[in-house]
């Protein structure tokens, strides 16, 4: 039922913070749009084949970042705030630029260079988008 959600032994990441991750990626794509029920607890535990308290982790952990609440004897739903998704994407896209910022010091780019390869990339990418377009 639940097959969008692939846990992997060889990712380096707990459990509960891939099946953590995987949910926000859905409602930042809009394939979980607000007011979504997720499967219980026990439910989602049981698909997976994890512990109860791995999927009770990652819905604490997405309850208190705004992602899902939960209501006493109704079960977890999508956030119906407004800008949820939005907040989802943008923290997900703040994470990979900071990654990019460490390579970029770690191969003792400036700022001015990597600003300048950010926008080299971000132009050919344009460019692909516009061909396929046309």
């Amino acid at each position: 039922m639940h097959s969008w959600l692939v846990l992997s032994q060889s990712d380096p990441r707990p459990l509960y913070l891939q099946i953590k991750g995987q949910i926000q990626r859905r409602v930042a794509a809009g394939d979980l749009p607000p007011g979504a029920e997720l499967p219980s607890i026990r439910q989602l535990a049981a698909e997976l084949a994890v512990s109860v308290i791995t999927i009770k982790r990652a819905y604490l952990e997405l309850e208190r970042e705004g992602t899902i609440c939960t209501r006493q004897g109704k079960g977890s739903f999508i956030s119906e705030q407004p800008d949820v998704a939005k907040r989802i994407a943008q923290g997900e896209l703040t994470g990979y630029l900071e990654q990019a910022v460490e390579l970029g010091k770690l191969f003792e780019l400036s700022k001015t260079e990597l600003q300048r390869r950010l926008a080299e990339i971000y132009e050919k990418q344009s460019s692909r988008s516009q061909e396929r377009l046309s």
